[in-house]
C-alpha cells in the first residue's frame, strides 16, 4: 500500500491529497504534526531527511519527498485521468502554468507568511536548515500575491481551466494557492470575477474538500 506522510493544515500535502483523490489511488496516511516540529525530529528525519511534507512511500519502497516527484510517479503509475496532459503540447502548457502558479502564487504566499509570522521566527524556509526572517520579503510577498490573483483572473477570462482546456495539476496547484492565501489575509474579491467563477466550479469536485 502507498503511504502518504501528510499534515492536514499545510498546503503542500494538500496538493498530494487532491492528486491521489482525482486518480482514485488508495493509500494509507500518516499525519506529521508540523506545529509541534515533528518533521524535525529524529523519527521523521529517518523517513525523510529533507524534513518536509508531503512525502510518499511507494509500494516498491521508494520515498518521494516533494510534489514534483509524487506527481510524476502517480501520473506514470496511474495514467488515467491524465493530469499532466495527453499530448506534447498539453504537457508543455500544463507544466508551464503549474510552475508559474508555484512560483508566482505558492512561493509568494510562503514568502509573506514565513517572513512575518512570530511562530516561524528563524524558520523562514522549510526543511532541515534554519534561516532568519527578512521582513522586507514579507512585504514583497504580499505584493506578489496581489499580482498573482490578477494574473489568474486574466488567464481565466475566457476559459474554464488553467491550462490546455482540461482539468490538470495546474488547477490543483492553483486551488491550493488561492485557498492558502488566507493565511496572509488575502483572498480574491469582486475585481476577480473570472477567478471567483473558476474557484466556485472547482468546489464542485469532491477532491477539493480534502
Amino acid at each position: 500500500m502507498i503511504t502518504l506522510y501528510d499534515c492536514a493544515t499545510a498546503p503542500s500535502p494538500r496538493r498530494a491529497r487532491i492528486l491521489l483523490a482525482e486518480k482514485g489511488v488508495a493509500h494509507d496516511t500518516v499525519q506529521v504534526d508540523l506545529k509541534s516540529g515533528e518533521q524535525l525530529g529524529e523519527a521523521y528525519r529517518r523517513i525523510n531527511p529533507q524534513c518536509t511534507v508531503p512525502a510518499l512511500r511507494t509500494e516498491e519502497g521508494l520515498l518521494l519527498a516533494d510534489n514534483a516527484a509524487i506527481t510524476a510517479y502517480v501520473e506514470a503509475r496511474y495514467p488515467e485521468p491524465p493530469l499532466l496532459g495527453a499530448t506534447p503540447a498539453e504537457k508543455a502548457e500544463i507544466a508551464s502554468w503549474n510552475w508559474r502558479v508555484e512560483f508566482e502564487g505558492l512561493l509568494a504566499i510562503a514568502e509573506a507568511l514565513r517572513n512575518s509570522s512570530p511562530a516561524m521566527a528563524n524558520r523562514a524556509l522549510p526543511g532541515a536548515v534554519d534561516y532568519p526572517q527578512i521582513p522586507a520579503l514579507a512585504e514583497r510577498g504580499l505584493a506578489r500575491v496581489a499580482n498573482f490573483f490578477a494574473l489568474l483572473n486574466e488567464r481565466l477570462a475566457d476559459r474554464d481551466y488553467i491550462a490546455a482546456g482540461r482539468f490538470s495539476v495546474a488547477d490543483i496547484t492553483a486551488v491550493v494557492a488561492v485557498d492558502f492565501a488566507r493565511v496572509v489575509k488575502q483572498k480574491p474579491g469582486d475585481q476577480h470575477p473570472h477567478l471567483l467563477r473558476w474557484r466556485a466550479a472547482m468546489a464542485q469536485r469532491p477532491s477539493m474538500a480534502l
